[in-house]
């Protein structure tokens, strides 16, 4: 069986995304967070690392799992109950954990943001949305409806979109940041963007969308990251010659 070493992987991924970079959020732990004995047969990507995911990574016999949302985000608990059987499941199937947040979400290429906007057919893109001293989205000349827009984004995401309706029915100057951006939409509207397509956002942003008099688009914060772990698993595939698998696991958030 065809394999690759876990180290190649690992220097492979840092090269593109070059994780040092990014000062994240606290306990993001960008790059490799859990080991296996060194070989990759199996390549599997998630948008998020938890037991289900990982359970399913098992089942198709990936001895990798990339994902967006790795698997610290806060101080590290006794690894105990629920963490202690995950990290048994880790460590008895030999299924390594490389975990890519903000490197992922702005990479120019593999990235969230990026695939999301070739999705919608939106060409000429320039980097927007300065976060954490990186930029992590995409921004478009474009002229296009708004409802049209909107059965794009529906079409690309596989999920209802929420439209907030504060700007004009033709939307020229379009942002994407992925994720859960939405609470910043006065940034998107500061940057000269009239409408605005991210994850998800608090309620108030309903109004404060009409203030600032851009349109902004929801489609969810899981259904718009999908696109970068596809990407860099299918970079890596070609690269390597291993195969891979995108695990499915939607939140509905």
């Amino acid at each position: 069986m065809p394999f690759v070493t876990l180290s190649a992987i690992v220097k492979e991924c840092n090269r593109l995304l070059k994780p040092e970079r990014f000062n994240d959020w606290d306990g993001a732990v960008n790059g490799l967070q859990v080991e296996n004995r060194g070989k990759v047969h199996r390549i599997a990507a998630a948008v998020d690392a938890t037991l289900s995911t990982v359970q399913s990574a098992v089942q198709v016999h990936a001895n990798l799992l990339l994902v967006h949302h790795g698997l610290f985000w806060s101080p590290s608990y006794p690894w105990t109950g629920s963490r202690y059987r995950l990290l048994r499941l880790l460590l008895d199937n030999d299924l390594a954990v490389y975990s890519a947040h903000l490197p992922l979400d702005a990479h120019p290429r593999l990235g969230n943001s990026a695939g999301l906007c070739a999705a919608l057919g939106l060409g000429r893109v320039q980097p927007f949305f300065e976060c954490r001293g990186h930029l992590l989205g995409f921004k478009a000349a474009t002229r296009l409806s708004r409802d049209v827009l909107a059965e794009r984004l529906e079409k690309a995401t596989g999920a209802r979109v929420t439209l907030l309706p504060g700007g004009p029915s033709i939307c020229r100057r379009i942002g994407v940041v992925t994720g859960s951006a939405g609470a910043e939409l006065a940034q998107a509207a500061l940057e000269g963007v009239d409408t605005f397509i991210t994850g998800e956002g608090p309620h108030w942003t309903f109004g404060a969308a009409e203030f600032a008099g851009i349109n902004v688009m929801y489609a969810g914060h899981y259904a718009t990251e999908t696109f970068g772990v596809k990407a860099l698993a299918r970079h890596l595939s070609q690269k390597f010659r291993v195969p891979w698998v995108f695990i499915d696991n939607p939140s509905g958030l």
